[in-house]
């Protein structure tokens, strides 16, 4: 009996030993990892109208304390400051922009573009990356976004960039229009 109660506890000794070391590895090497992760899907895109913005820019941040450091990066015009990974910037419902890890999209500098679909019943993801192509102006949105560069690509007045074709009372009618947002 008393090696059999030995060969248990020994058994024992093993599985929390492993178990220990299977949550050491999960919390320390994923939560490294995942706290860089940005996961998106077609719900991450809601009423832009819902967003706090600066100026004409939507922002959207999962923490409260770097949605604050992205917008004042972006009211200030800081150069050569790095938004935080997360950031997810719309001018207008129809476009938007997802900071990454820049090692994700090395030529943005981390940024991720997207082509959205919108309407009443949601969001549809159309394309995504780094070369998506912009429906209106007929180029990728990179092209328009490097030369503000030392802006992290984020493009402003001021920032390097070509204008685009609408003015900010068109920009405030295009997000007003945005079909996701329920209006009474």
């Amino acid at each position: 009996m008393h090696a059999h109660t030995n060969s248990w506890w020994r058994r024992f000794g093993w599985m929390c030993l492993a178990l220990s070391f299977a949550m050491g590895l999960s919390v320390s090497s994923p939560a490294g990892a995942s706290a860089e992760e940005v996961t998106l899907s077609a719900e991450t895109f809601g009423c832009i109208l819902d967003w706090p913005k600066v100026r004409n820019t939507r922002f959207k941040h999962a923490d409260p304390e770097q949605l604050k450091e992205a917008m004042h990066i972006f009211r200030d015009s800081v150069p050569d400051q790095e938004y935080p990974v997360g950031t997810i910037l719309q001018l207008v419902p129809f476009e938007a922009m997802v900071k990454h890890p820049r090692e994700k999209f090395p030529k943005t500098n981390g940024w991720e573009f997207f082509s959205l679909d919108v309407s009443k019943e949601g969001t549809t993801i159309k394309d995504r990356g780094d070369n998506v192509v912009n429906a209106s102006q007929g180029v990728t949105c990179l092209s328009c976004h490097q030369p503000a560069a030392k802006y992290d690509f984020v493009c402003e007045k001021g920032h390097g960039c070509a204008p685009i074709p609408f003015d900010d009372q068109k920009i405030a009618a295009i997000q007003r229009s945005d079909a996701r947002c329920g209006r009474p």
